[in-house]
Order: C-alpha cells, then sequence, then structure tokens
C-alpha cells in the first residue's frame, strides 16, 4: 500500500495537471494574456501595458493553440473582424504575436500620402489633438527608447509627438502619433486580397506593419492568422517588469481599448 505521504505527492501532481489542463483550455479558447513589449501602438497601447485578448470573437484557428497545435483547418466559429479592431496576430513569417489596429478589409485599396490615411481613394478625417509627451528613458524590459519630433533629446528630458485623431470609414476615431517626415508618410496603393487583412500601428513612424512586406513588415495578412481582439487594459506597468507593483500606472486600470 501507498503510504500518506505519498498519496499526498499523487494528489498535489494531480491537482498540478488539472489546473494546467484547465489553463491550457481557457488561454485556447477564451482569452489569451498579452503584454505590450514595443512602442508600435502608442499613445492607444503603452510599453508594460497587460491585457486579455478575447480568442472568441474571431473564431479558431491552428494559430489558437500555443505553437500553433490546433489540429484546425482555416477559421472556424468565428465572425470577420471589423475595420478599427486592435488585434492580435501571430505574424507569418517571424512567429511573434503582434499587436496592431485593423485598417483594410478584403477587397480595399490602401495608401499612405503625406501622412494621410486614404482607404479606396477617400482620406481618413485627421483633427489637431495637441502633443503625446513622455520622458526619453529606456522603457520596458527591452529598454526601447522613444523616438521625439523634437529630438535631439538627451535623456531625462522631454520627448514630444505630434498627435491627431484618425476617424476611419465606419467612424471608429483614435490617436495616431507623428514625429515627422518618414519614407512610410508616402506609400504605393495597396489592394487587401480576399481572405486577407491589413493592418497598421497608431504610431505610425515607428511601426513595422501592412506598409512593410516580409520579413520587416507583416504584409497583407492571410485570415488564419487572427489570435483574437484587445478590448481591456487590466493594468500597466511602467517599469522594467509587470511584477513591479510600484510603477503600476493608476489610471490604465481596467481601461477600455479604442
Amino acid at each position: 500500500m501507498a503510504s500518506k505521504a505519498q498519496e499526498g505527492i499523487a494528489e498535489t501532481i494531480k491537482t498540478v495537471v488539472y489546473a494546467l489542463l484547465i489553463a491550457g483550455v481557457f488561454r485556447t479558447l477564451f482569452f489569451q494574456p498579452f503584454w505590450i513589449p514595443s512602442g508600435s501602438m502608442k499613445d492607444t497601447l503603452l510599453i508594460g501595458d497587460f491585457l486579455f485578448v478575447n480568442k472568441m470573437v474571431y473564431g479558431y484557428s491552428r494559430y489558437s493553440c500555443p505553437f500553433a497545435l490546433c489540429p484546425i483547418s482555416g477559421r472556424i466559429l468565428g465572425h470577420d473582424p471589423e475595420r478599427g479592431d486592435v488585434v492580435v496576430f501571430r505574424h507569418p513569417g517571424t512567429g511573434s504575436d503582434f499587436i496592431k489596429r485593423l485598417i483594410g478589409l478584403p477587397g480595399d485599396t490602401v495608401q499612405v500620402k503625406d501622412g494621410v490615411l486614404y482607404i479606396n481613394g477617400t482620406a481618413a478625417p485627421q483633427e489637431d489633438a495637441g502633443t503625446f509627451d513622455e520622458i526619453k528613458e529606456p522603457q520596458g524590459s527591452q529598454s526601447n527608447t522613444p523616438r521625439c519630433s523634437n529630438d535631439p533629446v538627451g535623456f531625462g528630458g522631454t520627448c514630444i509627438k505630434e498627435r491627431k485623431i484618425e476617424t476611419l470609414p465606419n467612424g471608429v476615431a483614435h490617436d495616431i502619433l507623428d514625429i515627422g517626415p518618414t519614407p512610410q508618410d508616402n506609400t504605393d496603393v495597396f489592394t487587401v486580397p480576399e481572405g486577407h487583412y491589413f493592418f497598421m500601428g497608431d504610431n505610425r513612424d515607428n511601426s513595422e506593419d501592412s506598409r512593410f512586406a516580409e520579413p520587416r513588415g507583416v504584409g497583407m495578412l492571410p485570415a488564419e492568422y487572427l489570435i483574437g481582439r484587445a478590448d481591456r487594459i487590466m493594468f500597466s506597468s511602467a517599469g522594467s517588469s509587470l511584477f513591479y507593483f510600484w510603477t503600476w500606472r493608476g489610471d490604465r486600470f481596467f481601461k477600455a481599448i479604442e
């Protein structure tokens, strides 16, 4: 007969295994945690924001599982994403999870001219919204240093970016940031193929997105690479680790993502 100690160890192991299975199912089917490591979506999302991604809204593909292990062909049980959604997806080249804003739907034409977004030949209106100011210093675990429209700025100085409110054709309004003229402010006309989507970061001059082909950017993203929609920030850390609770940003708890 097994001793009480052995039975206790066996019960502990079973409890841990069950907990891991439940967590795995929850992560695969419902919500996936995601931490923002870069500044490509400022000021909508800041480095150190922690959120859960709604995986039910778009349904499921092989990329819904860790390591793309779901035995699914195409997408099942989902709805098409909407223009303006903030989406987490699997990069088709690197296999990393990215987060960007959905700009172009299948059949759309997309172009940027002098920093203005054109969808199907019509400019998305932009309204001045002041500036986005932050301290120029290493940010997050990757020690990323922000780029500024008022460079050169020394560490500890105020880094400024011009901020505008952009309104997409379906009425979704969101902030975009600009640091000045860059090559990506003027692009060719992109036509989004069927079954694909076009993404851009809100920090327009600091985002490797669908304006760039792989491997630098994302290119036109096939629908099967969608993982889920980011709806709400749970909390946010301004430090180099999520666990440094004394660096948490008090104004970002449960903040809706727009």
